[in-house]
């Protein structure tokens, strides 16, 4: 019993206390140098990191909607769609890497034919694979997630359960539809400092209505990609060119040869004195027809020191309904915070352009700047096309003999 006892008192003993030849045998053990495992031939030639080494497939069904057409299923716990979409948000991350979100089963159609290029799309249900083209969404990667993590990075107020990443379009290599383009007319729009998204969606949509040629966007405005913008355009984007981020001195370059400029401007030398308290940039209370313009709207606070140093060209004014789009044409329409810039006017004036106003009630502030772009917009629409009209029953006369 004695022996057991001191057997047991060894074993309890801390390992290493003073004068325990066990306790240093189990230090100098520690001190050893661990058994080195020798990995096989072909990992020791070939090292790899933990990104490199082969990773298992992800599960992937077989789409309902076409055969052949593969997608992945987003695991729970998956956040690469909300890591997409937060950064797609961003318009650093839209500049730098050419990517744009686009949200809903119309735009995304609309984009895919008119030939963007998609990069990922992020469904909840494979009937919205149904909807879109197929030989188009092959070209994507097709990721399956819940609708519950699209509502919650969605802007949409309904989600439809469908977002894309798609490579940034360029303007100039897209298929525009050929109703659009059997339709369009000699009028551009020119938006000078239109900052709010909801406007500048609304005023693109209205563009591509109108059958505009082109939209010229000036240093100033909302970045036309932005989700907002988007949203309000509903699809105008791949109806009509738009050609952003231009400088005044790059403007003329992308106008046909002998166009003429026309602003809406809320700047009434004869208006009321209840009326000169007005919002800037959109057309403006009633005021008087061929009335010289001398005096300016209130320029941006970036534009003083020139308006101040070289002054404000003259443009004669006219109501909006009145004679006065002559294909081609183009029309300027300012943001109501800055409103119209110096250099619009002389662009306007070295054209032989106009000023144009919507009379409105005394008293009522000036419209929307997205309204008035709609107002003046359709109106040229309407006196180009009554021009061609005419031209045209001129050459069906029959000659006198």
């Amino acid at each position: 019993m004695a022996a057991l006892g001191r057997a047991w008192r060894a074993l309890l003993r801390p390992r290493g206390a003073r004068g325990d030849a066990g306790g240093r045998r189990g230090v100098r053990a520690l001190r050893r140098s661990p058994v080195r495992v020798l990995q096989p031939e072909s990992s020791r030639e070939s090292p790899q990191s933990p990104a490199e080494r082969p990773q298992p497939p992800p599960a992937v069904e077989r789409g309902a909607a076409a055969p052949g057409l593969w997608y992945e299923k987003a695991a729970p716990g998956d956040r690469r769609l909300g890591k997409v979409v937060t950064l797609a948000k961003s318009k650093k991350f839209r500049d730098n890497h050419k990517k744009v979100l686009l949200e809903g089963h119309r735009l995304i159609k609309d984009a895919l034919e008119a030939g963007a290029v998609p990069q990922t799309l992020f469904f909840s249900t494979v009937g919205h694979l149904k909807l879109l083209p197929e030989a188009e969404i092959k070209r994507a990667s097709l990721v399956k997630v819940k609708f519950e993590d699209i509502k919650t990075w969605s802007d949409l107020v309904t989600p439809q359960g469908l977002l894309g990443i798609f490579s940034k379009p360029d303007p100039a290599k897209l298929s525009y539809p050929a109703a659009q383009l059997a339709t369009s007319l000699p009028l551009l729009l020119i938006c000078d400092n239109i900052r709010d998204p909801g406007n500048l969606g609304t005023i693109l949509r209205s563009a591509a209505g109108a059958g505009c040629q082109k939209v010229l966007l000036t240093k100033g405005c909302v970045d036309p990609w932005e989700p907002k913008v988007l949203r309000a355009g509903m699809g105008a984007h791949f109806r009509v060119p738009i050609v952003p981020n231009l400088d005044w001195e790059s403007v003329p370059t992308n106008l046909p040869a002998g166009i003429q400029v026309c602003v809406a401007d809320n700047n009434d030398p004869d208006a009321p004195a209840g009326n000169t308290s007005l919002p800037r940039g959109a057309a403006s209370a009633a005021a008087s027809p061929k009335a010289p313009l001398k005096s300016s709207p209130k320029a941006a606070p970036e534009h003083e020191d020139e308006e101040g140093a070289a002054g404000i060209p003259e443009l004669a004014a006219q109501h909006y309904y009145e004679d006065w789009a002559r294909a081609p044409v183009a029309v300027v329409i300012g943001g109501e915070t800055h409103g119209l810039s110096v250099a619009a006017l002389r662009l306007a004036a070295s054209t032989g352009g106009k000023r144009l106003i919507i009379p409105v009630v005394p008293g009522v502030d000036s419209l929307n700047s997205a309204v008035a772009a709609g107002i003046v917009l359709f109106e040229g629409k309407r006196q180009l096309l009554w021009r061609h009209k005419q031209e045209d029953d001129r050459q069906k006369l029959p000659v006198p003999g």
